[in-house]
């Protein structure tokens, strides 16, 4: 029986090759249109992945913008997997241990090592399994370069390599009423990095260079007294009111004064959230009359953000409070200060 060609065949083999071209550009939009209206994911038995590696194998890499039943990866894979090509067994050493790669990934990023500074670590840990090529390749592995990370010491890590014997100072300024009329105070205090505690000077209106050196030898011996390592290292802007006698006070106790660059508030941080904290939860709610009565808000603000207030950046610690009852069904009570504009809550022990 006499069989005709398929039609779609008979039209092709009589195209010109830019009729060709015409023809599957319609084809291929085509083709997408049925896509979109098909499911997502559309399986294929054996036998049409088969058809598929038949007629899509000899176009070579033009497949991969043509093919739209699977993804070209998808197909890729079906090459290598297909009849008559044995896959490719491992080869090589086996593999190291998992633990011994993820010890390898942990000392690179906790440190910024190079791969012969990580094998030297494991080789003082007794792992001796691994070569210098090796911990490369794991590195590499894992997106670290293998290469030492050389870079100057960033502000974080200054602040947490000194921050037992770092601390940071800044004034702050409130308006109080007197006999003459309204004056600006000024309050100098100091921040102890590590423990988050305060040293707080006697409020003034006249703070000239001389009375902030006396300051300084204030905070020396406050410190001594509270029980701190000696001070290191004291951040300071370039306000006016710190002079040279200031950093020199400083310096006969062995703490160097580090005046930070200008415009930079960020990199003393830790004071300028203090002064914050103190004026929003304290200052604001008060007109203040006089230098005294300043310095009590102050006092009560102090003692409550050291004994009563709960700090986040110490896991919602408390900086100097006494530790809360063993017994979770003791009764609560709040504590207030400064008429209730300070609130606090405790458990009472029974």
């Amino acid at each position: 029986m006499l069989r005709f060609p398929d039609p779609a065949i008979f039209v092709a083999a009589c195209s010109t090759r830019h009729q060709l071209a015409r023809q599957v550009r319609l084809l291929r939009e085509e083709n997408r249109i049925l896509r979109s209206k098909l499911p997502e994911r559309i399986s294929t038995t054996p036998e049409e992945r088969s058809r598929l590696l038949r007629f899509g194998v000899p176009l070579g890499d033009a497949i991969k913008g043509l093919i739209s039943i699977v993804k070209p990866e998808t197909f890729a894979r079906w090459v290598r997997k297909g009849p008559g090509r044995r896959r490719a067994g491992r080869t090589g050493r086996p593999r190291k241990p998992e633990e011994v790669r993820a010890l390898v990934v942990r000392i690179a990023g906790e440190t910024g090592w190079g791969s012969t500074r990580v094998l030297g670590e494991l080789r003082k840990l007794g792992i001796t399994s691994v070569s210098r090529t090796t911990v490369r390749r794991i590195l590499q592995e894992h997106g670290i370069d293998p290469a030492p990370t050389r870079r100057g010491q960033s502000w974080d890590e200054f602040i947490k390599a000194h921050a037992e014997t770092l601390w940071a100072c800044d004034f702050f300024t409130k308006t109080v009423w007197t006999a003459l009329g309204p004056r600006v105070a000024y309050v100098l205090f100091f921040l102890h990095i590590g423990s988050r505690r305060v040293i707080v000077s006697e409020p003034t209106t006249t703070p000239t260079r001389e009375w902030t050196a006396e300051q300084a030898s204030l905070f020396l011996g406050q410190a001594e007294a509270g029980g701190f390592h000696a001070p290191g290292i004291l951040l300071r802007d370039h306000d006016g009111k710190f002079g040279p006698a200031f950093d020199r006070t400083l310096a006969g106790s062995g703490c160097r004064a580090k005046a930070l660059p200008i415009r930079a508030p960020i990199l003393n941080a830790f004071a300028e959230r203090w002064i914050q904290s103190v004026k929003r939860e304290c200052l604001d709610h008060f007109i203040v009359f006089g230098l005294g009565h300043l310095a009590y808000l102050i006092s009560s603000w102090v003692r409550h953000y050291h004994e009563e207030r709960p700090h986040q950046g110490l896991d919602n610690r408390l900086i100097a409070g006494p530790d809360p009852p063993e017994s979770p069904s003791c009764p609560i009570r709040c504590r207030t200060r400064l008429g209730g504009v300070l609130k606090s809550y405790e458990r009472v022990a029974a």
